[in-house]
């Protein structure tokens, strides 16, 4: 048991990250792999889990240690998607004062309909996700996350640490400001056009307000995206925080 204890438990709570943490948890990656993957992490993060309390399988807290690593790996996965889904509601603001907003499909990941500014900001983010190593980062803070939820079988006190209601507040105010530039930019555009209407009312503002407001939502998505990589590492920083605090 000495040995299989802490290979075991780093295991659970890695595997429970794959299955919420963006990239990890895409369907096109097969079951098998991520269990493999998994496993060699946990087996690759020994050296860094030395003093961890070894609990037996058959011992009465096995069954608690383990919802503790379930709850602790998916909650890390989940704070993680909370941050793209700041990215994605900022995109949907967006849309939304483009005139895009009609412009859905289906999103197999959250199973609802999304925007095509909300999907390019969603692909957008998954990129620098990516590019960025996000997802090094990501694999760095669950083995860090066993020095302040250590395998002790406390599930509910792990659950009190965490705080994920934080991430609450954060996820709209991000989200708007992220947005904010964008939002004035095109507000702008439309003060502009409503005193064109008001000045020449012959000119029918319907049949050029569109395409204005479309080529300028474009020009400003172009201008601003190169700027997203700070926010969204501000972000990613500050939901793997939650996992870090004493």
């Amino acid at each position: 048991m000495a040995w299989l204890s802490p290979l075991l438990w780093p295991f659970l709570r890695v595997l429970a990250m794959f299955s919420t943490a963006p990239v990890f948890s895409l369907r096109v990656i097969p079951t098998r792999a991520k269990v493999g993957f998994a496993l060699f992490v946990s087996l690759c993060a020994q050296p860094m889990l030395a003093g961890q309390p070894v609990i037996s399988v058959n011992s009465p807290e096995a069954l608690g240690t383990a919802a503790q690593q379930v709850a602790v790996g998916m909650a890390m996965g989940f704070a993680v998607r909370v941050v793209f889904a700041a990215l994605d509601l900022a995109g949907e603001f967006i849309g939304l004062q483009m005139g895009l907003n009609f412009a859905a499909f289906f999103d197999p990941a959250s199973g609802g309909q999304i925007s095509a500014v909300g999907r390019f900001f969603s692909r957008m983010v998954l990129l620098l996700f990516v590019v960025t190593n996000g997802h090094l980062l990501l694999l760095m803070a669950v083995v860090k996350s066993f020095d302040h939820f250590p395998t002790n079988g406390n599930f509910l006190e792990s659950l009190a640490q965490m705080r994920l209601y934080e991430l609450g507040s954060a996820l709209f105010s991000s989200a708007f400001w992220l947005a904010l530039p964008m939002i004035a930019l095109l507000l702008f555009v439309n003060l502009t056009l409503g005193i064109i209407s008001r000045v020449a009312p012959q000119m029918n503002i319907f049949a050029i307000g569109f395409p204005v407001t479309l080529t300028v939502g474009l020009i400003g998505i172009a201008a601003t995206l190169p700027m997203l990589e700070q926010p969204l590492l501000s972000l990613l920083q500050l939901a793997i925080e939650i996992f870090q605090k004493p």
